[in-house]
């Protein structure tokens, strides 16, 4: 199969990336502001529901098989499993943590991914340059997390830990799927899995953890859980999967340093988070780290789309 030349970046996959890293950096905040209405991880649960339902109609219209027998069932669950674990402890940190920091912790993901993808793939090894990004960006959560012990602050050390695990899990996912059969399936494909996987499992997790689900509906209710599901879960992955058939996978993956950046000014603007010195240095070491790490110009392969979005 011939691969279409992408092309550098222009004016309008600036605009819709930057659109994007808009979006994930304040699903954050969207989760909290809904947190008195739907409990944490069944909010997560809804929201895969409401994407993998989208996401099964999208591939029916389109023709994107699902349901063939490929070889990618029992890695599939694996990456899946990986997925649903990294929202349970993203959206069970909340509760223990600001938004505005979570969204940095889990931005951890890249540099470990790096590493991850280096012991498995020969042609993933670090260069100086990213070992230095990976540095920086550990740097950089280290100085975050040193913050969470401050009881003056509220002591986030647990949801800043929930938010670390989860930007493990969110890097086992990657490497699973670059390693594995599912290196061979579509995006689309690979997607399902992980939002069927997490659609099944986060729901009934959130009632044996005792959480409360749904104690009111109203117009902010649904807005939210629309938010989380058919914008962020749905439509943005798809344009983030056109854009990466038409651009540099490598150069749009470097602007997602903004993400975490928006995350950041979100919290402090519609939550009223504090924002110390110490946690803004750390977020940009954390941002730098990420542009280091993405910063090489070759495109990266297609099987790897549905890895790099998220959260």
């Amino acid at each position: 199969m011939i691969v279409p030349d992408r092309k550098p970046l222009d004016a309008t996959a600036f605009s819709l990336m930057t659109l994007l890293c808009l979006l994930w950096g304040v699903q954050q905040i969207v989760i909290k502001l809904t947190a008195p209405y739907v409990s944490l991880v069944m909010q997560a649960g809804i929201r895969s529901v409401i994407a993998t339902v989208l996401l099964v109609a999208w591939a029916r219209v389109r023709g994107i098989a699902l349901f063939n027998r490929d070889g990618t069932f029992w890695p599939g669950l694996a990456a899946g499993l990986l997925f649903a674990v990294e929202f349970l402890f993203i959206y069970a940190g909340l509760a223990h943590t600001n938004a505005s920091r979570m969204v940095v912790f889990i931005y951890l993901t890249p540099p470990l991914t790096a590493l991850g993808l280096s012991m498995f793939l020969p042609g993933e090894r670090l260069s100086v340059r990213q070992w230095g990004g990976v540095l920086v960006s550990f740097g950089g959560i280290a100085l975050a997390f040193s913050e969470g012990f401050n009881a003056a602050r509220g002591w986030t050390w647990l949801g800043d830990l929930f938010g670390i695990v989860a930007a493990i899990f969110w890097a086992a996912t990657t490497v699973v799927i670059r390693t594995t059969s599912l290196a061979r399936a579509t995006a689309t494909k690979t997607l399902f899995y992980q939002l069927g996987m997490s659609a099944v499992l986060l729901a009934p997790v959130s009632r044996l953890m005792g959480e409360t689900g749904v104690s009111a509906v109203n117009s902010s209710v649904i807005a939210s859980l629309a938010y989380q599901g058919v914008i962020v879960a749905f439509a943005s992955y798809l344009v983030w999967f056109r854009l990466l058939t038409r651009y540099l996978a490598a150069r749009l993956s470097v602007l997602s340093f903004m993400t975490p950046l928006f995350g950041v000014l979100a919290g402090v603007l519609v939550l009223h988070e504090p924002l110390t010195p110490l946690f803004f240095g750390a977020a940009l070491l954390v941002a730098a780290g990420i542009v280091l790490v993405n910063g090489r110009a070759a495109p990266a392969p297609d099987h790897a789309v549905a890895a790099v979005t998220k959260p």
